[in-house]
């Protein structure tokens, strides 16, 4: 009965996720939107260097200050961000995703996506964009070395905010964009 009790929940979670519209409802929800993505941009500059070079080359990013990620057995995460396009805020866009595996707990990380060319960055924002299992991100912590390159066209950069999820699992994440 727990576990049914759990899975219901989450699936409510999921739906809730999905139901939030991708841009702020109000200017002050904008403006609050905007000063966190701007403090996650110098976020992600503090920690890793590198991200500036790709802030500079990239055709376009996408900025989110915080993703929201539950599991148990099976897991969603999602969150709210801004579209970059030669530096300039194009639109807003929701993150969505489901998987499934071994999961247990909760985290809240921030992630920045870079999109090398027009081409990859003009079917993010189509909508028909997800990312598959074999997606790989960068984990920036202090003194990580790894680095970035981008991966059909694509180039991720994760900071993990706090939580404790225990996961093996697979599954992807699923974009909506919406014009500014």
């Amino acid at each position: 009965m727990i576990k049914r009790t759990q899975t219901l929940g989450l699936a409510l979670a999921m739906l809730a996720v999905a139901a939030c519209s991708t841009a702020p409802s109000s200017e002050s929800s904008k403006k609050s939107q905007t000063r966190e993505v701007e403090a996650t941009i110098a976020k992600f500059r503090e920690k890793k260097a590198e991200v500036d070079v790709y802030l500079k080359s990239a055709y376009g990013y996408a900025v989110f200050p915080q993703i929201v990620k539950l599991g148990v057995g099976l897991g969603g995460a999602g969150g709210r961000g801004q579209v970059f396009e030669g530096g300039d805020m194009v639109g807003y866009v929701k993150l969505s995703s489901a998987s499934i595996g071994f999961q247990l707990g909760g985290q809240a990380f921030s992630e920045m996506i870079f999109f090398k060319n027009e081409g990859v960055f003009k079917k993010f924002k189509s909508g028909n964009f997800a990312f598959d299992a074999n997606a790989s991100a960068v984990a920036v912590t202090a003194g990580v070395a790894a680095r970035a390159v981008y991966k059909n066209g694509v180039a991720i950069f994760v900071i993990a905010d706090g939580g404790l999820m225990y996961e093996a699992s697979v599954g992807a994440q699923k974009f909506k964009y919406e014009a500014k």
